[in-house]
Formats: structure tokens, sequence, C-alpha cells
């Protein structure tokens, strides 16, 4: 299966024999760009050639005997499409490799396994799923014990190092963790096991969702990323003398400080939907707390604020959304930390109470994002365009649902004057 998402996100594929493994290697398989979604194509654009990454490829049996997946960046008339994302992710990961830097990422995938009722609403898969405060009930992941063992073994079949496998804190929520890699193969791997989790789950009759919010009054899901600077091989984060307490080096903090300064910008491409903002602008949920940053701050081990640093190796941006495009979202935030790294920032002290909001709407961080010569360069970082195409695709979902009459505003005004 050669493979491939667009702007959002959505995965794309053809099945290749093994007959034609070798023009798929020498010419890659060809796709009609307009028909696959969000690709910066017209009707009448030439095919999207999909050129395989060989380093990429892995056997999936467990999905289908004799199945297997590679990665692939789609080429336009011989030339690396700007508009694909994986692509845009290598273009933006040159840059940081020409001032001496790696970016690896571990990413947190968090997710829903839902079902529909008999009225047609949608509903956690597990009936029995129904605590006010369900993170790492025992219970609940027994119950789904079968399914979650079996994506266990998948990624660990693949060498990913599955390490942990909890339930989270929304009813039917999940999450599933693996070893942090280069940023390239993270954003590959989050989204095939985006992939396994929504076949492996349709085999059981459930749906896994990576919606941000699907259930007002439960909390939603995150892709939270680990980030880390290599220099030479070795950790440039890491500073045991730091006068702050948090184990971090000035180069590190000076990535944080881009991150701050880029934070409403970056959001745009972190939480690229509408339903993303509900859940980062929920005031409350089932179990007492969001567990979704709100402003723009930092602080040590604190799950409240945007960056997080649980150690000096690493710091986690938690302003992701469940659907969040990988490669767009290490992109975006290795550009804007390199902003705060070149211009030699600062954060000030952890725990500020005075740090910015971060965008309430997808229309608000649209035009932060356009507003952001930094965040836009890095869709820009293969080739022009870019930025403005996805801007306006987001400005485009936002009215659509803007324009939407919802049984909310039936129910509050139809006899309210």
């Amino acid at each position: 299966m050669a493979l491939f998402v667009d702007l959002t996100g959505k995965p794309c594929a053809k099945l290749v024999p093994v007959e034609a493994v070798e023009e798929l290697e020498s010419e890659g398989v060809g796709f009609a760009g307009y028909a696959v979604g969000a690709m910066g194509q017209e009707p009448s654009d030439p095919d999207l050639m999909a050129i395989p990454d060989p380093s990429s490829y892995m056997p999936v049996p467990f999905i289908r005997p004799g199945l297997a997946i590679v990665h692939c960046d789609p080429h336009v008339e011989g030339r690396p499409w700007p508009y694909a994302p994986r692509v845009l992710l290598k273009a933006q990961l040159a840059r940081a490799a020409e001032l001496g830097l790696e970016l690896k990422v571990g990413a947190e995938v968090e997710y829903f396994l839902v079902e529909r009722g008999p009225d047609g609403a949608l509903r956690p898969a597990d009936p029995k799923d129904t605590a006010a405060r369900p993170c790492y009930d025992a219970r609940g992941l027994t119950r789904m014990y079968d399914h979650l063992t079996e994506v266990s073994k998948a990624i660990n079949s693949l060498g990913w190092g599955n390490y942990a496998n909890d339930h989270e804190d929304g009813n039917g929520q999940f999450e599933q963790n693996f070893a942090y890699a280069d940023a390239l193969t993270t954003a590959d791997r989050v989204v095939t096991l985006r992939y396994l989790l929504s076949v492996l789950a349709e085999q059981r009759g459930m749906t896994a969702t990576f919606m941000g919010k699907p259930f007002t009054d439960r909390t939603g899901s995150g892709l939270h990323m680990h980030l880390s600077l290599w220099r030479g091989g070795e950790p440039a984060f890491p500073d045991a003398a730091d006068p702050r307490g948090l184990g971090l080096s000035s180069l590190a903090y000076s990535f944080v400080a881009g991150l701050i300064e880029h934070a409403c910008g970056l959001q745009a491409v972190l939480a690229p939907t509408v339903n993303a903002y509900k859940r980062t602008g929920a005031s409350s949920t089932r179990s007492g707390a969001t567990w979704s940053p709100r402003a723009a701050s930092y602080g040590g081990n604190d799950r409240t604020h945007l960056l997080r640093v649980p150690d000096g190796n690493r710091v986690e941006l938690r302003g992701g959304d469940g659907s969040a495009n990988p490669y767009l979202a290490a992109a975006a935030a290795l550009a804007a930390g390199l902003d705060g790294v070149r211009r030699g920032l600062d954060p000030g002290d952890p725990g500020a109470t005075t740090s910015s909001p971060l965008p309430p709407t997808l229309l608000h961080a649209v035009e932060a994002l356009q507003a952001d010569p930094v965040v836009a360069a890095a869709l820009d970082a293969a080739g022009p365009g870019v930025c403005e195409y996805f801007a306006g695709l987001k400005r485009e979902e936002f009215f659509e649902w803007h324009g939407q009459v919802t049984p909310w505003e039936v129910d509050r005004y139809v006899t309210a004057f």
C-alpha cells in the first residue's frame, strides 16, 4: 500500500501488487491530485506521483496477510510537491540541519472508541464505561483488553516500542504510547497508528475517532508532542546547572520562548478544526478537568500549561488537537522554536500568569497564522502558496460551520422572545 496524507491529514493510498514494485520504486504511482483532497491541485493539473520512501516500509500482516505500507512523497512533473505534508516537513527539517540540529519527537495519540446508539447518537463503545472520572480505570482497560492488546502487539511487531496503554480521562477514551524517534519517523508512525486503530476497531464493530471533542461533557483528545533538539547525536536541551531548576539549557529556553511567541499562529496548525476549539475552550468536563491549555505559558511538570517540562530532556507541547496533521504540527513547532533559538529569546520564569490567551476559535487562529511570518514560512518551507491555501481551507470550514443552525440554537431561541 503506497500511502500519503493530504493537508488535513486524510490518508490516501493505492494497493500496488508485488509484481509492480519495481515500477513503484522507479516511477511512483499516480493520483489525480484534485480527487485526493487538500493538495493544492485543480482537475486540470497533472498527476501527483507518489514516490515511496523505502526506509518507511513496514509489513502489516495483522491487518491483512501479505499487506505492507510504505509512506510516499508526492511529486509533480518530477519535483517534490510543496503541498504534500511529508515533503513540507522534510524541507523544514533540512533548515534545522543547516544549524546542526535534529528534531526528535514523541507523540501521544489519544482517541475514543465509539459506536452509534439506536437513536443515531454517538456513545462510547463500552456501555459500562460510565464513571465520572474514568482515567486509568482498571476495569475499563480490562473490558477493552483484546483491542488494546491487538494494537500493542501490532506496533511492537513493527519495532516501535509500545511501553504503555491506558484509559484516558473521557469515557471510551484511550492512549497507546510508543518510543520517540526522529520527527519524520514519528509523524509517519502517527499516521500509521491512526490507520491501524481505525481498521482494527472497525473489525470489532467500533469506530476509533481522533476528533478532538466528540462529547460536550467529556475530556477531549489531544496530540501532545514531546520535542527535543539534538546536536551531533547528543541531546541539546539538558543542563543540570539550570538556575531555574527545570534542568534546561539556554538553547532549550530559547526554543520554548519561540513556541510561546508564536503560539497563537501555531494553533491553526495544531488545532485545525472548528471542533478543536470546543476542547481548548471547554470550561468544565465530567471529570472536573479539561487537560487543555488556554494560554501561552510554560512550567515544570504541570499539565495546565501549553508547554510542560517533565524533565530536562524534552518539552511537551500540549496545544495539539487529536485531529492535527503530525507533519504540519512538527514542521510548524520546529520553525517557531528555531526562531526563538536564532533570536536568543528568553521565556521568563516558569509559571507566569500574564501569558497571552490562545485563540478561542479556528477563525481567530487562522488570522493569527496569516499574521505570523515564521509559522506561515514553515508551511511554505517546500514552496510558496501553501499557507494561504491552508488558511483559505480553514476559513471556508469555519464559515461553513458558522452558517449551520444547530439544535442548541433552536432549543434556546425558538420560543425565547
